[in-house]
C-alpha cells in the first residue's frame, strides 16, 4: 500500500527492487488492493512480478472505493465480479486470494461471498478472504463458501479481535493475516511525534497519531523496547502477562467515518 500512497513519497523503481529482493529472500506472499493508489499499486505489483508469477501467492481486494475525499464501501456482487480489472492491472489470469476489503452492512454477506465464489468456479480466484469483519459475519460467509483468510489489524495496541473473532476463525480453520502488526510503524519507536510524518502521510489524520495520544501511547513503545530488545530474548510468564495487559492504544484506529466500515 505504502508503495503507492498514504505514507508519504515513494520511489517506484525502489519499490520494484524491494519486491524483487523480498522474493529472493523467500517472501512468497504479496498483498495489494484495487484501492491502493486507485489501481496504481496493482499495476506496480504486476510489473514487479511479470517474469516471476510462479514464485508467489498473490492477493488483492475489492469493496473500498474513493472519489476525491469521499470514501465508501461497495461490496455488492457486481463489484466482486469486477475482478477482471484487477487481473488486467496485475497482468495475470488468476489470483490466489481474493479479499472483500470492507463490508457494507446493507449488503447481505451471503450475496457478496456468493459472487466471489463464482470467481473460484471460473478459475479466476483460488481462495476467498474477508477483512475487518466480526465473528457472526465470518460464520455466515463461511457457510456460503469456505473462507481461507481473515485480514484484520492486530498488534500490541489493537487487541479487540482476540475475544470473539480469533477463536471463531480458529474454530473454522480460517487463517489470520494481521495488518499493521507494528502499529503503522509506531511500535518501532520511530514516530514519537507528528513532525516525523510527511505532510501527505495519512497518519496525520489518524486519532492515535494525535499529539496527545502519541504521548500516551509512548508507554507501549517503551515497554516493547525493554522486553523484546533482541530476537533471542525469552519472555517470562510475568513479562507476557504485563504485555497482555497494556491495553489498546489511546485513540480510535481510524477517523470516525472510516471506523463505520469496521466490524472489529
Amino acid at each position: 500500500m505504502g508503495m503507492s500512497e498514504f505514507y508519504g513519497p515513494a520511489d517506484e523503481q525502489q519499490s520494484v527492487e524491494t519486491i524483487h529482493r523480498a522474493l529472493e529472500l523467500g517472501v512468497t506472499f504479496l498483498d495489494t488492493a484495487d484501492m491502493y493508489g486507485q489501481g496504481h499499486n496493482e499495476q506496480l505489483v504486476g510489473r514487479a512480478i511479470a517474469d516471476r508469477r510462479d514464485q508467489l501467492v498473490l492477493a488483492t481486494k475489492f469493496a473500498n472505493r474513493r472519489d476525491g475525499d469521499r470514501r465508501w464501501v461497495d461490496n455488492r456482487p457486481v463489484r466482486a465480479r469486477g475482478l477482471h480489472a484487477s487481473l488486467r492491472r496485475l497482468g495475470v489470469d488468476h489470483i490466489d486470494l481474493f479479499y472483500m476489503h470492507r463490508r457494507d452492512r446493507d449488503v447481505p454477506i451471503e450475496d457478496s461471498v456468493g459472487a466471489m465464489g463464482e470467481l473460484v468456479e471460473q478459475g479466476k480466484v483460488r481462495h476467498l478472504g474477508l477483512s475487518e469483519v466480526g465473528a457472526d459475519t465470518l460464520r455466515a460467509a463461511h457457510e456460503v463458501h469456505p473462507i481461507t483468510a481473515l485480514q484484520s489489524e492486530w498488534s500490541l495496541w489493537t487487541r479487540g479481535l482476540e475475544e470473539d473473532i480469533i477463536p471463531t476463525a480458529r474454530e473454522l480453520g480460517i487463517a489470520i493475516v494481521p495488518y499493521s502488526p507494528m502499529g503503522r510503524g509506531f511500535l518501532t519507536g520511530a514516530y514519537s511525534n507528528r513532525e516525523h510524518l510527511s505532510e501527505d502521510d495519512f497518519r496525520r489524520s489518524n486519532p492515535r497519531f494525535s499529539d496527545e495520544n502519541l504521548r500516551e501511547n509512548q508507554a507501549i513503545v517503551e515497554r516493547v523496547e525493554e522486553d523484546v530488545a533482541a530476537v533471542d530474548v525469552r519472555l517470562t510468564g510475568e513479562q507476557l502477562h504485563e504485555l497482555d495487559h497494556l491495553g489498546e492504544g489511546a485513540g480510535s484506529r481510524y477517523p470516525e467515518a472510516t471506523m463505520a466500515g469496521l466490524e472489529t
